[in-house]
């Protein structure tokens, strides 16, 4: 009887592991079947991309791309624009959304929950809502058409805060900063060489989401930016899609927006272990 249950157990094991294998199979397939179908039209020429969609690649990608190179559009300068705005930003979100997160945990100052909801409710405003006041600030200060007017503002994260602060609350005891005290670490110092070592999974999650959210980001550098030479790769590509009919080109714009993604894949790929355990270490709480 005994081995009847165990047999059966294992029966509706099996059975659930299947499901769950076949379900993931199907939500990757749905995933990553547009991946696919933008590379096989990257290879294909206008001509045939006016015919419809087939599986099969075609022998225009090279041609594509050296009809986009010589274009019109400073492609190779949106790919720089883009990889400093992107760059810059995450490294700026990470270290001081880290900094004020570790603010409010390690400090016990009058106002510090009024603080902390406060930040939250920041969370909560759009940013279409900010964008006039916005553009009256940089112009005000001289940052319009500046790749500036994109970074700096990523020393103010919310949501990044946020995330650090549920990480910092589960996976930083303040034992670890007194005992730093009383070796006589500095403030600073105690955050530069002991705390961001520890925060370092929260850290690169954070600083990947940061990246690929700059470097897809198309509503205020299109208010931002002016001169082609400043533009990022998202603003080319909507003015390459944009052209008159005479100039319009499908295989060009596909060869840009698989270019464009190309990094953030590539990102992926390289960092999915630390997504993945970054992101289930700042869920659970101690």
């Amino acid at each position: 009887m005994d081995n009847y249950k165990i047999t059966k157990k294992e029966m509706s094991l099996s059975w659930r592991r299947r499901i769950a294998h076949l379900t993931l199979i199907v939500i990757s397939f749905f995933c990553l079947i547009w991946f696919f179908i933008l590379f096989v039209n990257a290879t294909r020429s206008n001509g045939e991309l006016t015919r419809g969609f087939t599986p099969i690649p075609s022998s225009h990608m090279m041609e594509n791309w050296i009809h986009l190179i010589h274009g019109d559009l400073p492609v190779l300068n949106g790919l720089l624009n883009s990889v400093i705005t992107a760059s810059a930003s995450a490294a700026l979100t990470v270290y001081f959304s880290t900094l004020t997160a570790y603010a409010i945990h390690a400090y016990n100052f009058k106002g510090r929950q009024a603080m902390f909801t406060f930040i939250l409710g920041i969370m909560m405003i759009p940013t279409q809502v900010t964008a006039l006041g916005f553009l009256q600030l940089i112009n005000k200060i001289g940052l319009d058409d500046n790749l500036l007017a994109l970074i700096l503002p990523g020393i103010a994260a919310p949501v990044t805060f946020f995330y650090i602060k549920q990480y910092m609350d589960s996976n930083l005891p303040l034992e670890i900063v007194e005992a730093a005290r009383i070796d006589g670490s500095g403030e600073f110092s105690t955050f530069n060489r002991i705390i961001l070592p520890i925060m370092k999974p929260a850290i690169a999650v954070q600083a990947i989401f940061t990246f690929v959210g700059s470097w897809n980001n198309y509503f205020i550098p299109a208010l931002v930016l002016h001169s082609d030479k400043k533009k990022t790769l998202p603003i080319l590509i909507a003015q390459l899609r944009s052209a008159d009919f005479l100039k319009f080109d499908m295989g060009q714009v596909y060869i840009m927006i698989a270019f464009s993604i190309f990094p953030v894949i590539i990102i992926y790929l390289l960092l999915s272990k630390s997504i993945v355990g970054g992101v289930t270490a700042g869920g659970v709480k101690g």
